[in-house]
């Protein structure tokens, strides 16, 4: 099975890879990684986004070992669209997490109409921080959670303490 994945992956963390480690289990893996001009566009808050070279070092560094571990072939390509590599016909499925899921299927609505079969959507639930939120990228930039969901401590030593 051919599967693809897109995203911006800055930094990589532990919903990264889970997301990761769920395609693997299916088949081989392309990772559309967003362009330099495409990434901000992605983004819900304006933050800092690492060059694409950056980001596709440690990306391929992640995939490596996954794709060792599965005995699976993987490819980074750059992504310069948000519907990106999965209207290829070449994909039989397409992992997104719940807030992509409608971007999965305008994907399908798009290879539908260029006569290709839709992909297979799976979806893998957002990964959750030590305080129930989502682990996310902009969260560990803001330095609330490091790269596992871990709370990280106030620049005055103290642990973060979130009012739900």
């Amino acid at each position: 099975m051919q599967v693809a994945l897109g995203g911006t992956f800055d930094p990589v963390h532990d919903g990264h890879r889970a997301l990761f480690e769920r395609a693997f289990e299916l088949g081989d893996v392309t990772v559309g990684l967003t362009s330099d001009e495409l990434a901000p566009e992605t983004r819900r808050e304006d933050r800092y986004v690492r060059p694409f070279d950056e980001r596709k070092a440690d990306l391929e560094s992640e995939l490596a070992a996954l794709a060792e571990e599965h005995d699976r072939e993987y490819e980074v390509m750059e992504l310069e669209e948000p519907t990106g590599i999965a209207t290829q016909p070449r994909f039989d499925a397409l992992i997104v997490s719940p807030e992509t899921e409608a971007g999965g299927e305008r994907i399908n609505e798009l290879r539908r109409e260029r006569g290709h079969d839709p992909l297979e959507l799976v979806v893998v639930d957002h990964l959750r921080a030590e305080d129930g939120d989502v682990v996310s990228s902009t969260r560990i930039v803001n330095g609330e959670i490091d790269e596992h969901g871990n709370l990280t401590p106030d620049r005055d030593g103290r642990d973060r303490e979130r009012s739900r």
